[in-house]
């Protein structure tokens, strides 16, 4: 696996303790939260028509340069917010 398959990469624990392979769609930084945000979706998780689920988590970067944990999303303003990111991912894409 390349450096940069890696970089796009995230390794996520389910409800049921299985790891499971994400594609990272986009990192945002939020000065109004104070914290980063990552949208993901399951490597392969395409449903039969071609779609997939967009998951997101809040995350502070560790100290050391180390990915920070994977946290939930903890509001309505926050989940407002990142639907206002995929917007704007969406309209970017076409």
């Amino acid at each position: 696996m390349s450096n940069e398959q890696q970089q796009n990469t995230i390794t996520v624990v389910d409800e049921n303790g299985a790891e499971i392979l994400c594609e990272i769609l986009t990192i945002v930084e939020s000065e109004e939260f104070g914290k980063n945000f990552v949208l993901y979706s399951e490597i392969g998780g395409e449903d039969e028509d071609g779609y997939v689920q967009i998951m997101a988590s809040s995350f502070t970067p560790a100290e050391n340069g180390e990915d920070g944990e994977l946290q939930p999303i903890e509001s309505e303003e926050e989940w407002a917010f990142l639907e206002d990111v995929l917007e704007q991912l969406d309209d970017d894409q076409q």
